[in-house]
């Protein structure tokens, strides 16, 4: 099969890798429908994280189970499929209190690979959802954003404790960040601001739900959160860059007694312990618990009742996956979506 490694910064290439096999009896094969370059792609891509190449790469996807082993009984052949980035057990206890990227079994798909065409699927009871049917074109993007950033811009707000009535800040307009707009409309905020500086990312943002934009970063940003809540700051902050000055920026625009939910993936972030002390906020993410969330994202996606295909604005086949790294690297792309 055909599939993408990267040997270093820089350098990704679309290769004849072994077609995945049967290991664990509790393992399932797809055969991959779509997937896409995401944000975290970018930090080995950009040197900031190590690699030791050839390493296949890709953790989001969507496809068609192709064969399960002995032990799998959820999902069959034939079925059209959802997972996360983690694969998980969904029943041990970890699990069952919901934060399924932490099993206590879990397996990383990255390491797997999913920016290929064919996939093996770890744990596949506890980490594959079946759609309704066969899904139409159109809802490919959609469903394929709940395998990733749509369950995890939707995980910092409810991290965030986003509700009704309250204000919400969002730092960061990648593809998490923007679809952390969405959830929190969809989860009744009554005011979103949307920080960022990219005219098209804030565009995007207004239609998913945004009611505010702030161009300024740090603590420019901050002081402006600041005056368009009276001072007070924003009630549920969502955190989707990774940054020592994103993180910041989050925690200081966050009133009081108010929540941020951190899903960026953290880089030489360092908090400071008296700062942290006197801000009264509370802190909650991680890598976010997708399956959790995928019975109830893809039903509303099969609904037409959210459309997160929207933070797709590049698609190209899966031979030209570089040219997606370098279009999303370059910022020419909020998120690109590869076909297969």
């Amino acid at each position: 099969m055909r599939g993408v490694v990267m040997y270093g910064p820089g350098d990704v290439r679309v290769e004849d890798r072994d077609d995945p096999t049967i290991v664990e009896p509790s393992d399932a094969i797809i055969r991959v429908s779509a997937t896409c370059v995401c944000g975290s792609d970018l930090w080995p891509w950009r040197g900031v994280e190590t690699v030791e190449g050839p390493a296949p790469m890709g953790h989001e996807y969507v496809g068609v189970v192709e064969e399960v082993g002995p032990d799998v009984s959820n999902v069959r052949p034939g079925q059209f499929v959802v997972g996360s980035f983690f694969a998980s057990d969904n029943t041990c206890e970890i699990c069952a209190a919901g934060y399924q990227s932490r099993c206590v079994h879990a397996v990383g798909m990255g390491g797997i690979g999913t920016q290929a065409e064919r996939a093996r699927i770890p744990l596949a009871d506890g980490t594959l959802v079946a759609t309704p049917d066969l899904p139409p074109a159109e809802l490919l993007p959609s469903l394929l954003a709940a395998s990733d950033v749509l369950g995890t811009g939707w995980f910092a707000a409810v991290a965030a404790e986003v509700a009704p009535g309250k204000t919400v800040a969002v730092v960061g307009d990648g593809a998490v960040g923007l679809l952390g707009v969405l959830a929190a409309h969809r989860l009744g905020a009554e005011r979103i601001i949307a920080m960022s500086r990219h005219a098209d990312r804030q565009a995007l943002a207004r239609e998913l739900g945004a009611t505010d934009v702030v161009e300024e970063r740090g603590d420019e940003g901050v002081a402006k959160v600041k005056e368009l809540t009276s001072g007070l700051g924003a009630h549920s902050v969502i955190e989707a860059v990774g940054t020592q000055e994103s993180m910041m920026q989050a925690i200081r625009s966050t009133r009081p007694g108010g929540h941020v939910g951190y899903v960026g993936v953290s880089h030489d972030v360092s908090l400071p312990g008296d700062e942290l002390f006197f801000a009264d906020v509370h802190l909650h993410g991680g890598p976010a618990p997708v399956r959790r969330f995928l019975p109830e994202l893809i039903d509303l996606i099969w609904r037409r009742e959210i459309d997160p295909g929207r933070v797709f604005d590049l698609s190209l086949p899966l031979e030209d996956a570089a040219a997606a790294y370098e279009a999303m690297d370059q910022r020419r792309a909020i998120k690109a979506f590869l076909t297969v």
